[in-house]
């Protein structure tokens, strides 16, 4: 289990990219994530890999087992760039998705129990603005577009978004092997 609680990764993504690739994905619909506890606005989510069936998997936005039969949904093979970012890591992918918090929506304190001892969630803003606040473990970490972030969400968290556009990560949960490791330097 990793000790510390963020760790930013050398490499800056082109933003431009990222973005007009999200924007490609306008005509999607996103869906909004039905959780029990942590959600208290607008935070919803485009599946770029699912488990098994795409369509049965609907809101399925986290590891939830050791399954390793994540596939590429529609939506990830029409993104070629996010595809090559993908590449880059050398190791397992689980779930891999694009999460939006709206313009004056809250993820409030909670904590991410689905991750393990053996799998990490990283974080590449494609969109922010000033006015969003990511703490955790009650310390502000400044996210900007285009940064590459391992964040130990089985820490207490909270994402706000007030400002007047949304907030649009890339959200990556990889297996915690030597490659990643060497990367976080543990």
């Amino acid at each position: 289990m990793l000790q510390i609680d963020r760790i930013k990764f050398p490499f800056q993504f082109d933003v431009k990219k990222l973005q007009d690739e999200v924007h490609s994905l306008n005509i999607v619909n996103w869906d909004r994530l039905s959780r029990k506890q942590g959600y208290e606005s607008d935070w919803s989510v485009i599946l770029l890999t699912a488990k098994d069936e795409f369509n049965s998997q609907k809101n399925s936005d986290s590891i939830g087992s050791e399954d390793l039969n994540f596939l590429s949904t529609p939506y990830l093979q029409d993104c070629p760039y996010i595809s090559s970012i993908l590449e880059l890591f050398e190791c397992n992918k689980y779930s891999v998705r694009l999460m939006k918090l709206s313009s004056g929506s809250e993820a409030v304190k909670h904590l991410d129990y689905d991750l393990g001892d053996n799998k990490v969630r990283v974080f590449v803003p494609v969109f922010t603005n000033p006015q969003v606040t990511v703490l955790l473990n009650d310390s502000n970490v400044e996210l900007n577009e285009g940064e590459c972030w391992y964040l130990k969400l089985s820490d207490r968290h909270k994402f706000t978004n007030e400002g007047k556009t949304d907030l649009i990560h890339l959200v990556l949960d990889l297996d915690l092997n030597e490659w990643i490791r060497d990367f976080l330097n543990v």
